[in-house]
């Protein structure tokens, strides 16, 4: 197995409280692997560990073979695994096309580059209009962020994600808050994005895990339930359990 992202003996203890314990999880390379759980589970903890937002009490965190765990989440970014959370993160007064145009500069390393003049930064536009293409929002190029609807939103932010050339793209809830036709719409989107990526994503909506993963991790209290195809841990008396008891269906 060609193996993207790992992670072994993954531990968080917040003064006593122990929130993610001796998570070991592999994400193979050009797969979308889904980490889910009941409210509660550490899904968040886990996926913040993982993009070091949070260090982690004990464990190591492999990427592409090289040890990350000491890195710092802007150090990561640049190996090439770029995150997006669950708030949404856009400049709202800002076009699509600058918003976009923001993370090709930012990918260049030149702070200046924020300086510069309207014209001069103009040569970042055909580059930031292929990412705009890429999630479909060609029709919304010159639309300000916060006019928007919200699925739409979602679909600019990972252009910007996009737009940073990752290899590896971890998305928290891409789904919160949206409509059935707009979560149809990021749905295909990530399918079509993670051709040439690896995706891991934290997601409520199990009907959206079930049609995109090819892989299935299952956290509860912390620790991992089960892993496998979303067919193997639906039927799993754990996850079972996990879930009836949280309230799901």
């Amino acid at each position: 197995m060609n193996i993207a992202l790992e992670a072994r003996g993954l531990t968080k203890e917040f003064k006593g409280f122990v929130a993610v314990k001796d998570v070991d999880l592999t994400v193979e390379r050009g797969s979308i692997h889904a980490l889910i759980g009941p409210n509660g589970a550490g899904k968040t903890t886990c996926f913040n560990l993982l993009t070091k937002f949070l260090q982690p009490t004990r464990g190591t965190i492999i990427y592409e073979g090289r040890d990350i765990t000491k890195l710092a989440p802007a150090e990561i970014a640049q190996l090439g695994m770029v995150r997006s959370f669950q708030i949404s993160a856009v400049f709202p007064d800002l076009s699509v096309l600058q918003n976009v145009r923001v993370a090709v500069q930012r990918k260049r390393g030149e702070s200046f580059d924020f300086w510069r003049s309207e014209r001069k930064l103009s040569r970042f536009d055909d580059e930031a209009r292929r990412h705009i293409d890429e999630v479909g929002l060609a029709d919304f190029l010159h639309h300000r962020a916060v006019e928007l609807p919200y699925g739409r939103k979602r679909a600019l932010e990972i252009a910007a994600t996009l737009a940073l050339n990752p290899d590896m793209l971890l998305l928290d809830e891409p789904m919160a808050g949206m409509a059935q036709a707009d979560v149809e719409r990021i749905s295909a989107l990530i399918r079509r994005v993670a051709q040439n990526r690896t995706v891991l994503m934290v997601e409520h909506n199990l009907s959206v895990v079930a049609s995109l993963s090819d892989r299935i991790t299952v956290l509860a209290r912390g620790e991992i339930l089960a892993e496998g195809d979303y067919a193997t841990v639906s039927r799993a008396p754990a996850v079972i359990d996990a879930y009836i008891g949280a309230g799901y269906e």
